[in-house]
């Protein structure tokens, strides 16, 4: 690994005019350069370099970045690769240092994974189109659905046999490890896909299903989602891989892959519900679609998309799941800054159906007949409804300039007001009141919120985790891990926005590391994980430190596991947030109460597992009984605090 010495010269020597000006022709605007985006075709240069801050920014495509990420992106190539260019741009020696038996191990077994997930893939493909069960259930199923063989094969769709453990046995002879077909909740080791009864057989997870191979960013197989083709009571229709070292189903989207081509250049990405509507609209000519895999949308999956682009349309069926997922995804898009638009197709007709039915050109008219502005589509459905009433009329007025109040930027803001002013009949001043009123709602409830809550959370006391030499269940393991990655949270809010201020009056200024770090303190909570752990010991020691840098310190700080986190949580680029910034309070908040709940439901499941082994010890019962009614209130609490936010 290159050493941390060598990355703080690299960072420190490199100037981003420099390096972005070998692949893009810059001109001087004030402080500032500009050019055509390298990433995607323009005519009006939107492309800025800002020298003082190190970064570049396209108000075109979105892409974003420091000079390290620039040539990730213009060369395709990994971190170190880049480091690695423009130390030899600088004349820059490279200084290595060697890698713990653990970063190997762990970089080893993601490889052995996703070696195992290509190999299953060719397997899926081959049973598909070379053996009679293959191409009489699973083919036939995929040409009955109206793919064709080229879309099939574009895809990489495969069948998986009804049999108990035929690709386990496959996979067995070659050689694949046990711990990687299976999957161990603990350390997310394993693909899973095969699974183990409780008799200790090992079977074929997805035995009897189509196979839709899911690709990360880079085209590798991560994890597959399987469809059941025949009805078997107590059966989901769909199987999904499990979470593991190389899967995260709420970071990915299906179809990705082979549309971000598509979505970059188009300047526009289609998002449907599942991933027969992807296929489908993809073979008709519509390639810059993807979906979220029929799980509900995450902010990880929007950010996937904004590098690409600022524009989404969502197509959703035109019943009224199909309109409650659209409402649901418009906030979440508007929060990140997109341009929303919404097509419902006709009652009856679901994306893949419609695509079946209509070439590009057609589908295309459609949507361009059909869509409207997230504004509109909100007042159509939330008036439909309602009888002439004022109130009422009122009320859906204010819900949807709530969503525009939401909208970052203030420029954007005012557009979609002077668009509801047209569309309501009512002064453009009048609803600019409003939102503004909206907005200082919010953050005046913010900071109620805060005084109010600060002093509940603190009460809200937890105790040290205890320690079991016995083996504890895989309840206990998955609760045990997602308290790592709750604190994984927090030390990304810490590394990102450490200095922002959440509140400020005559006597204090209260950043959000502070509110972070004196919450942490109260109620001694520690993570397990020794780089979690060293870099809030770093915060501890910095936190009074009005100069600190909290986001480049942790990147080159010479501990080489810090400074290697430290890249992985900036490997967004961070939001801006004004001081006492509602949202930025919120968020902050939030992980907080969730972390403080993980503990809770661990140590409840720890009293629990106490209790099954104390039957017979009445005092031990009695003061465990009483330690499980504590845990419960407090759980209790936690959650209504969650229910505030």
């Amino acid at each position: 690994m290159i050493s941390a010495d060598t990355i703080e010269r690299i960072y420190a020597t490199a100037r981003i005019d420099e390096v972005v000006g070998n692949y893009v022709t810059l001109r001087r605007r004030g402080a500032n350069l500009v050019g055509l985006c390298p990433f995607h075709d323009e005519k009006t240069g939107s492309f800025t370099v800002s020298p003082a801050k190190g970064l570049y920014k396209c108000f075109g495509c979105g892409k974003a970045g420091h000079v390290v990420g620039f040539i990730m992106e213009i060369e395709q190539c990994s971190y170190a690769d880049a480091l690695r260019l423009l130390a030899k741009k600088y004349n820059i020696p490279i200084v290595e240092t060697e890698r713990t038996p653990e970063e190997i191990q762990k970089n080893d077994d993601k490889e052995s994974m996703l070696v195992l997930n290509e190999f299953a893939t060719e397997w899926f493909e081959k049973q598909l189109w070379e053996t009679e069960e293959g191409t009489t259930i699973g083919l036939s199923y995929f040409r009955e659905r109206g793919l064709l063989d080229t879309t099939i094969k574009k895809f990489h769709l495969g069948y998986s046999p009804d049999k108990s453990n035929a690709f386990y046995q496959t996979a067995h002879e070659k050689g694949y490890d046990d711990k990687f077909l299976l999957n161990d909740p603990e350390t997310e080791i394993g693909t899973g896909l095969c699974g183990k009864s409780e008799s200790g057989t090992i079977y074929d997870r997805f035995r009897g299903r189509v196979m839709f191979p899911i690709r990360n960013r880079s085209g590798r197989t991560v994890a597959f989602a399987g469809r059941i083709l025949k009805n078997k009571e107590n059966v989901g229709k769909y199987v999904n891989s499990p979470s593991s070292l190389v899967y995260s189903k709420t970071n990915q989207l299906y179809g990705f892959y082979q549309a971000r081509q598509a979505i970059s250049k188009l300047d526009l990405c289609y998002l449907v519900e599942g991933q027969m509507d992807v296929l489908s609209m993809y073979q008709a000519g519509i390639e810059n679609v993807v979906c979220s895999g029929g799980t509900a949308l995450t902010q990880p999956q929007i950010r996937l998309i904004q590098p690409l682009t600022q524009k989404i349309t969502i197509i959703y069926d035109g019943d009224k799941a199909g309109i409650h997922a659209a409402l649901r995804g418009i906030d979440m898009f508007l929060e990140e800054g997109f341009a929303v638009k919404v097509v419902l197709l006709p009652e009856g007709e679901d994306p893949d159906s419609f695509a079946r039915t209509h070439n590009a050109s057609d589908f295309m008219a459609y949507i361009a007949e059909n869509q409207t502005d997230f504004i509109r589509f909100k007042a159509k459905v939330l008036s439909e409804h309602i009888a002439n009433d004022p109130s009422q009329k009122s009320a859906i007025i204010r819900d949807v300039m709530t969503s525009v109040a939401i909208i970052p930027d203030v420029i954007t803001r005012q557009v979609y007001i002077r668009e509801c002013s047209n569309l309501f009949n009512m002064q453009e001043q009048l609803l600019s009141l409003e939102v503004e009123h909206i907005r200082v709602e919010k953050r005046a409830e913010a900071q109620k919120t805060l005084q109010r809550t600060q002093t509940t959370l603190s009460e809200v006391k937890i105790e040290p985790i205890p320690k079991f030499s016995t083996p504890i269940d895989t309840k206990i393991y998955q609760q045990e891990k997602k308290l790592e990655k709750n604190y994984r949270n927090i030390v990304q809010i810490l590394v990102n926005y450490g200095g922002c201020v959440l509140q400020r009056d005559e006597q204090n200024t209260m950043r959000v590391a502070d509110f972070i770090l004196n919450t942490l303190q109260e109620d001694n909570l520690k993570p397990q994980n020794e780089t979690h752990s060293k870099i809030l010991q770093l915060c501890y020691e910095h936190q009074n430190d009005p100069d600190f840098s909290w986001n480049t310190f942790f990147v080159r700080h010479p501990d080489i596991q810090i400074s290697q986190l430290g890249v992985d949580l900036l490997e967004d680029e961070p939001k801006t947030f004004t001081d006492c910034d509602t949202k930025l309070y919120e968020w902050v908040y939030r992980l907080l109460c969730e972390l403080k709940l993980t503990y809770v439901d661990l140590q409840i499941l720890y009293v629990t597992k106490k209790l099954s082994e104390n039957k017979d010890n009445e005092d031990d019962l009695k003061q465990l009984m009483n330690q499980h009614m504590q845990l419960l209130n407090i759980r209790k609490v936690l959650q209504e605090i969650l229910g505030l936010i």
